[in-house]
């Protein structure tokens, strides 16, 4: 994802474990019912997540909208950049939401990005693309924070 990328440039991870959890698409030529998600926690150095939360939020808002040209000659497409609160008590945290939209398609494809940040930890939560979602990355994201918490003696 977009982030993966960002957040390796400007921040220096003490420690990560992450899982993955895939639904294949019934149909192979297919996205359609599909389904990727991904749980990450990192640790950082004293204020740094608190900075990472920061340059996320600074970088939604400068780059609200952008357009990028899929690879092997694929169609352009538009990116639309939205944030909001994920809901859950936590020391700071936001969903970064990326709508997608193509020529190629009558429906835009969704990209979801919670981030919770408590103390040096920050935990994400990803629901990879996806066309016209039913829930939101806030469904599993309330579980997630509380088998951290539980883990962590919090």
């Amino acid at each position: 994802m977009v982030t993966d990328s960002f957040l390796a440039t400007h921040t220096q991870v003490l420690d990560e474990a992450w899982v993955s959890l895939e639904r294949p698409p019934t149909d192979p030529h297919s996205l359609a019912d599909g389904w990727y998600g991904e749980e990450t926690l990192d640790r950082y150095g004293p204020g740094q997540a608190a900075a990472v939360m920061t340059a996320v939020r600074g970088a939604a808002q400068r780059c609200a909208s952008y357009s990028d040209a899929l690879p092997l000659g694929g169609p352009a497409t538009h990116n639309t950049v939205s944030t909001k609160d994920p809901g859950v008590p936590a020391d700071d945290g936001l969903v970064l939401r990326i709508t997608v939209t193509s020529a190629d398609d009558t429906q835009p494809w969704v990209i979801e990005r919670a981030f919770v940040r408590e103390g040096d930890v920050l935990l994400t939560v990803d629901k990879l693309i996806e066309q016209a979602p039913v829930v939101g990355v806030e469904a599993v994201l309330p579980a997630a924070v509380a088998a951290y918490r539980a883990g962590s003696g919090r």
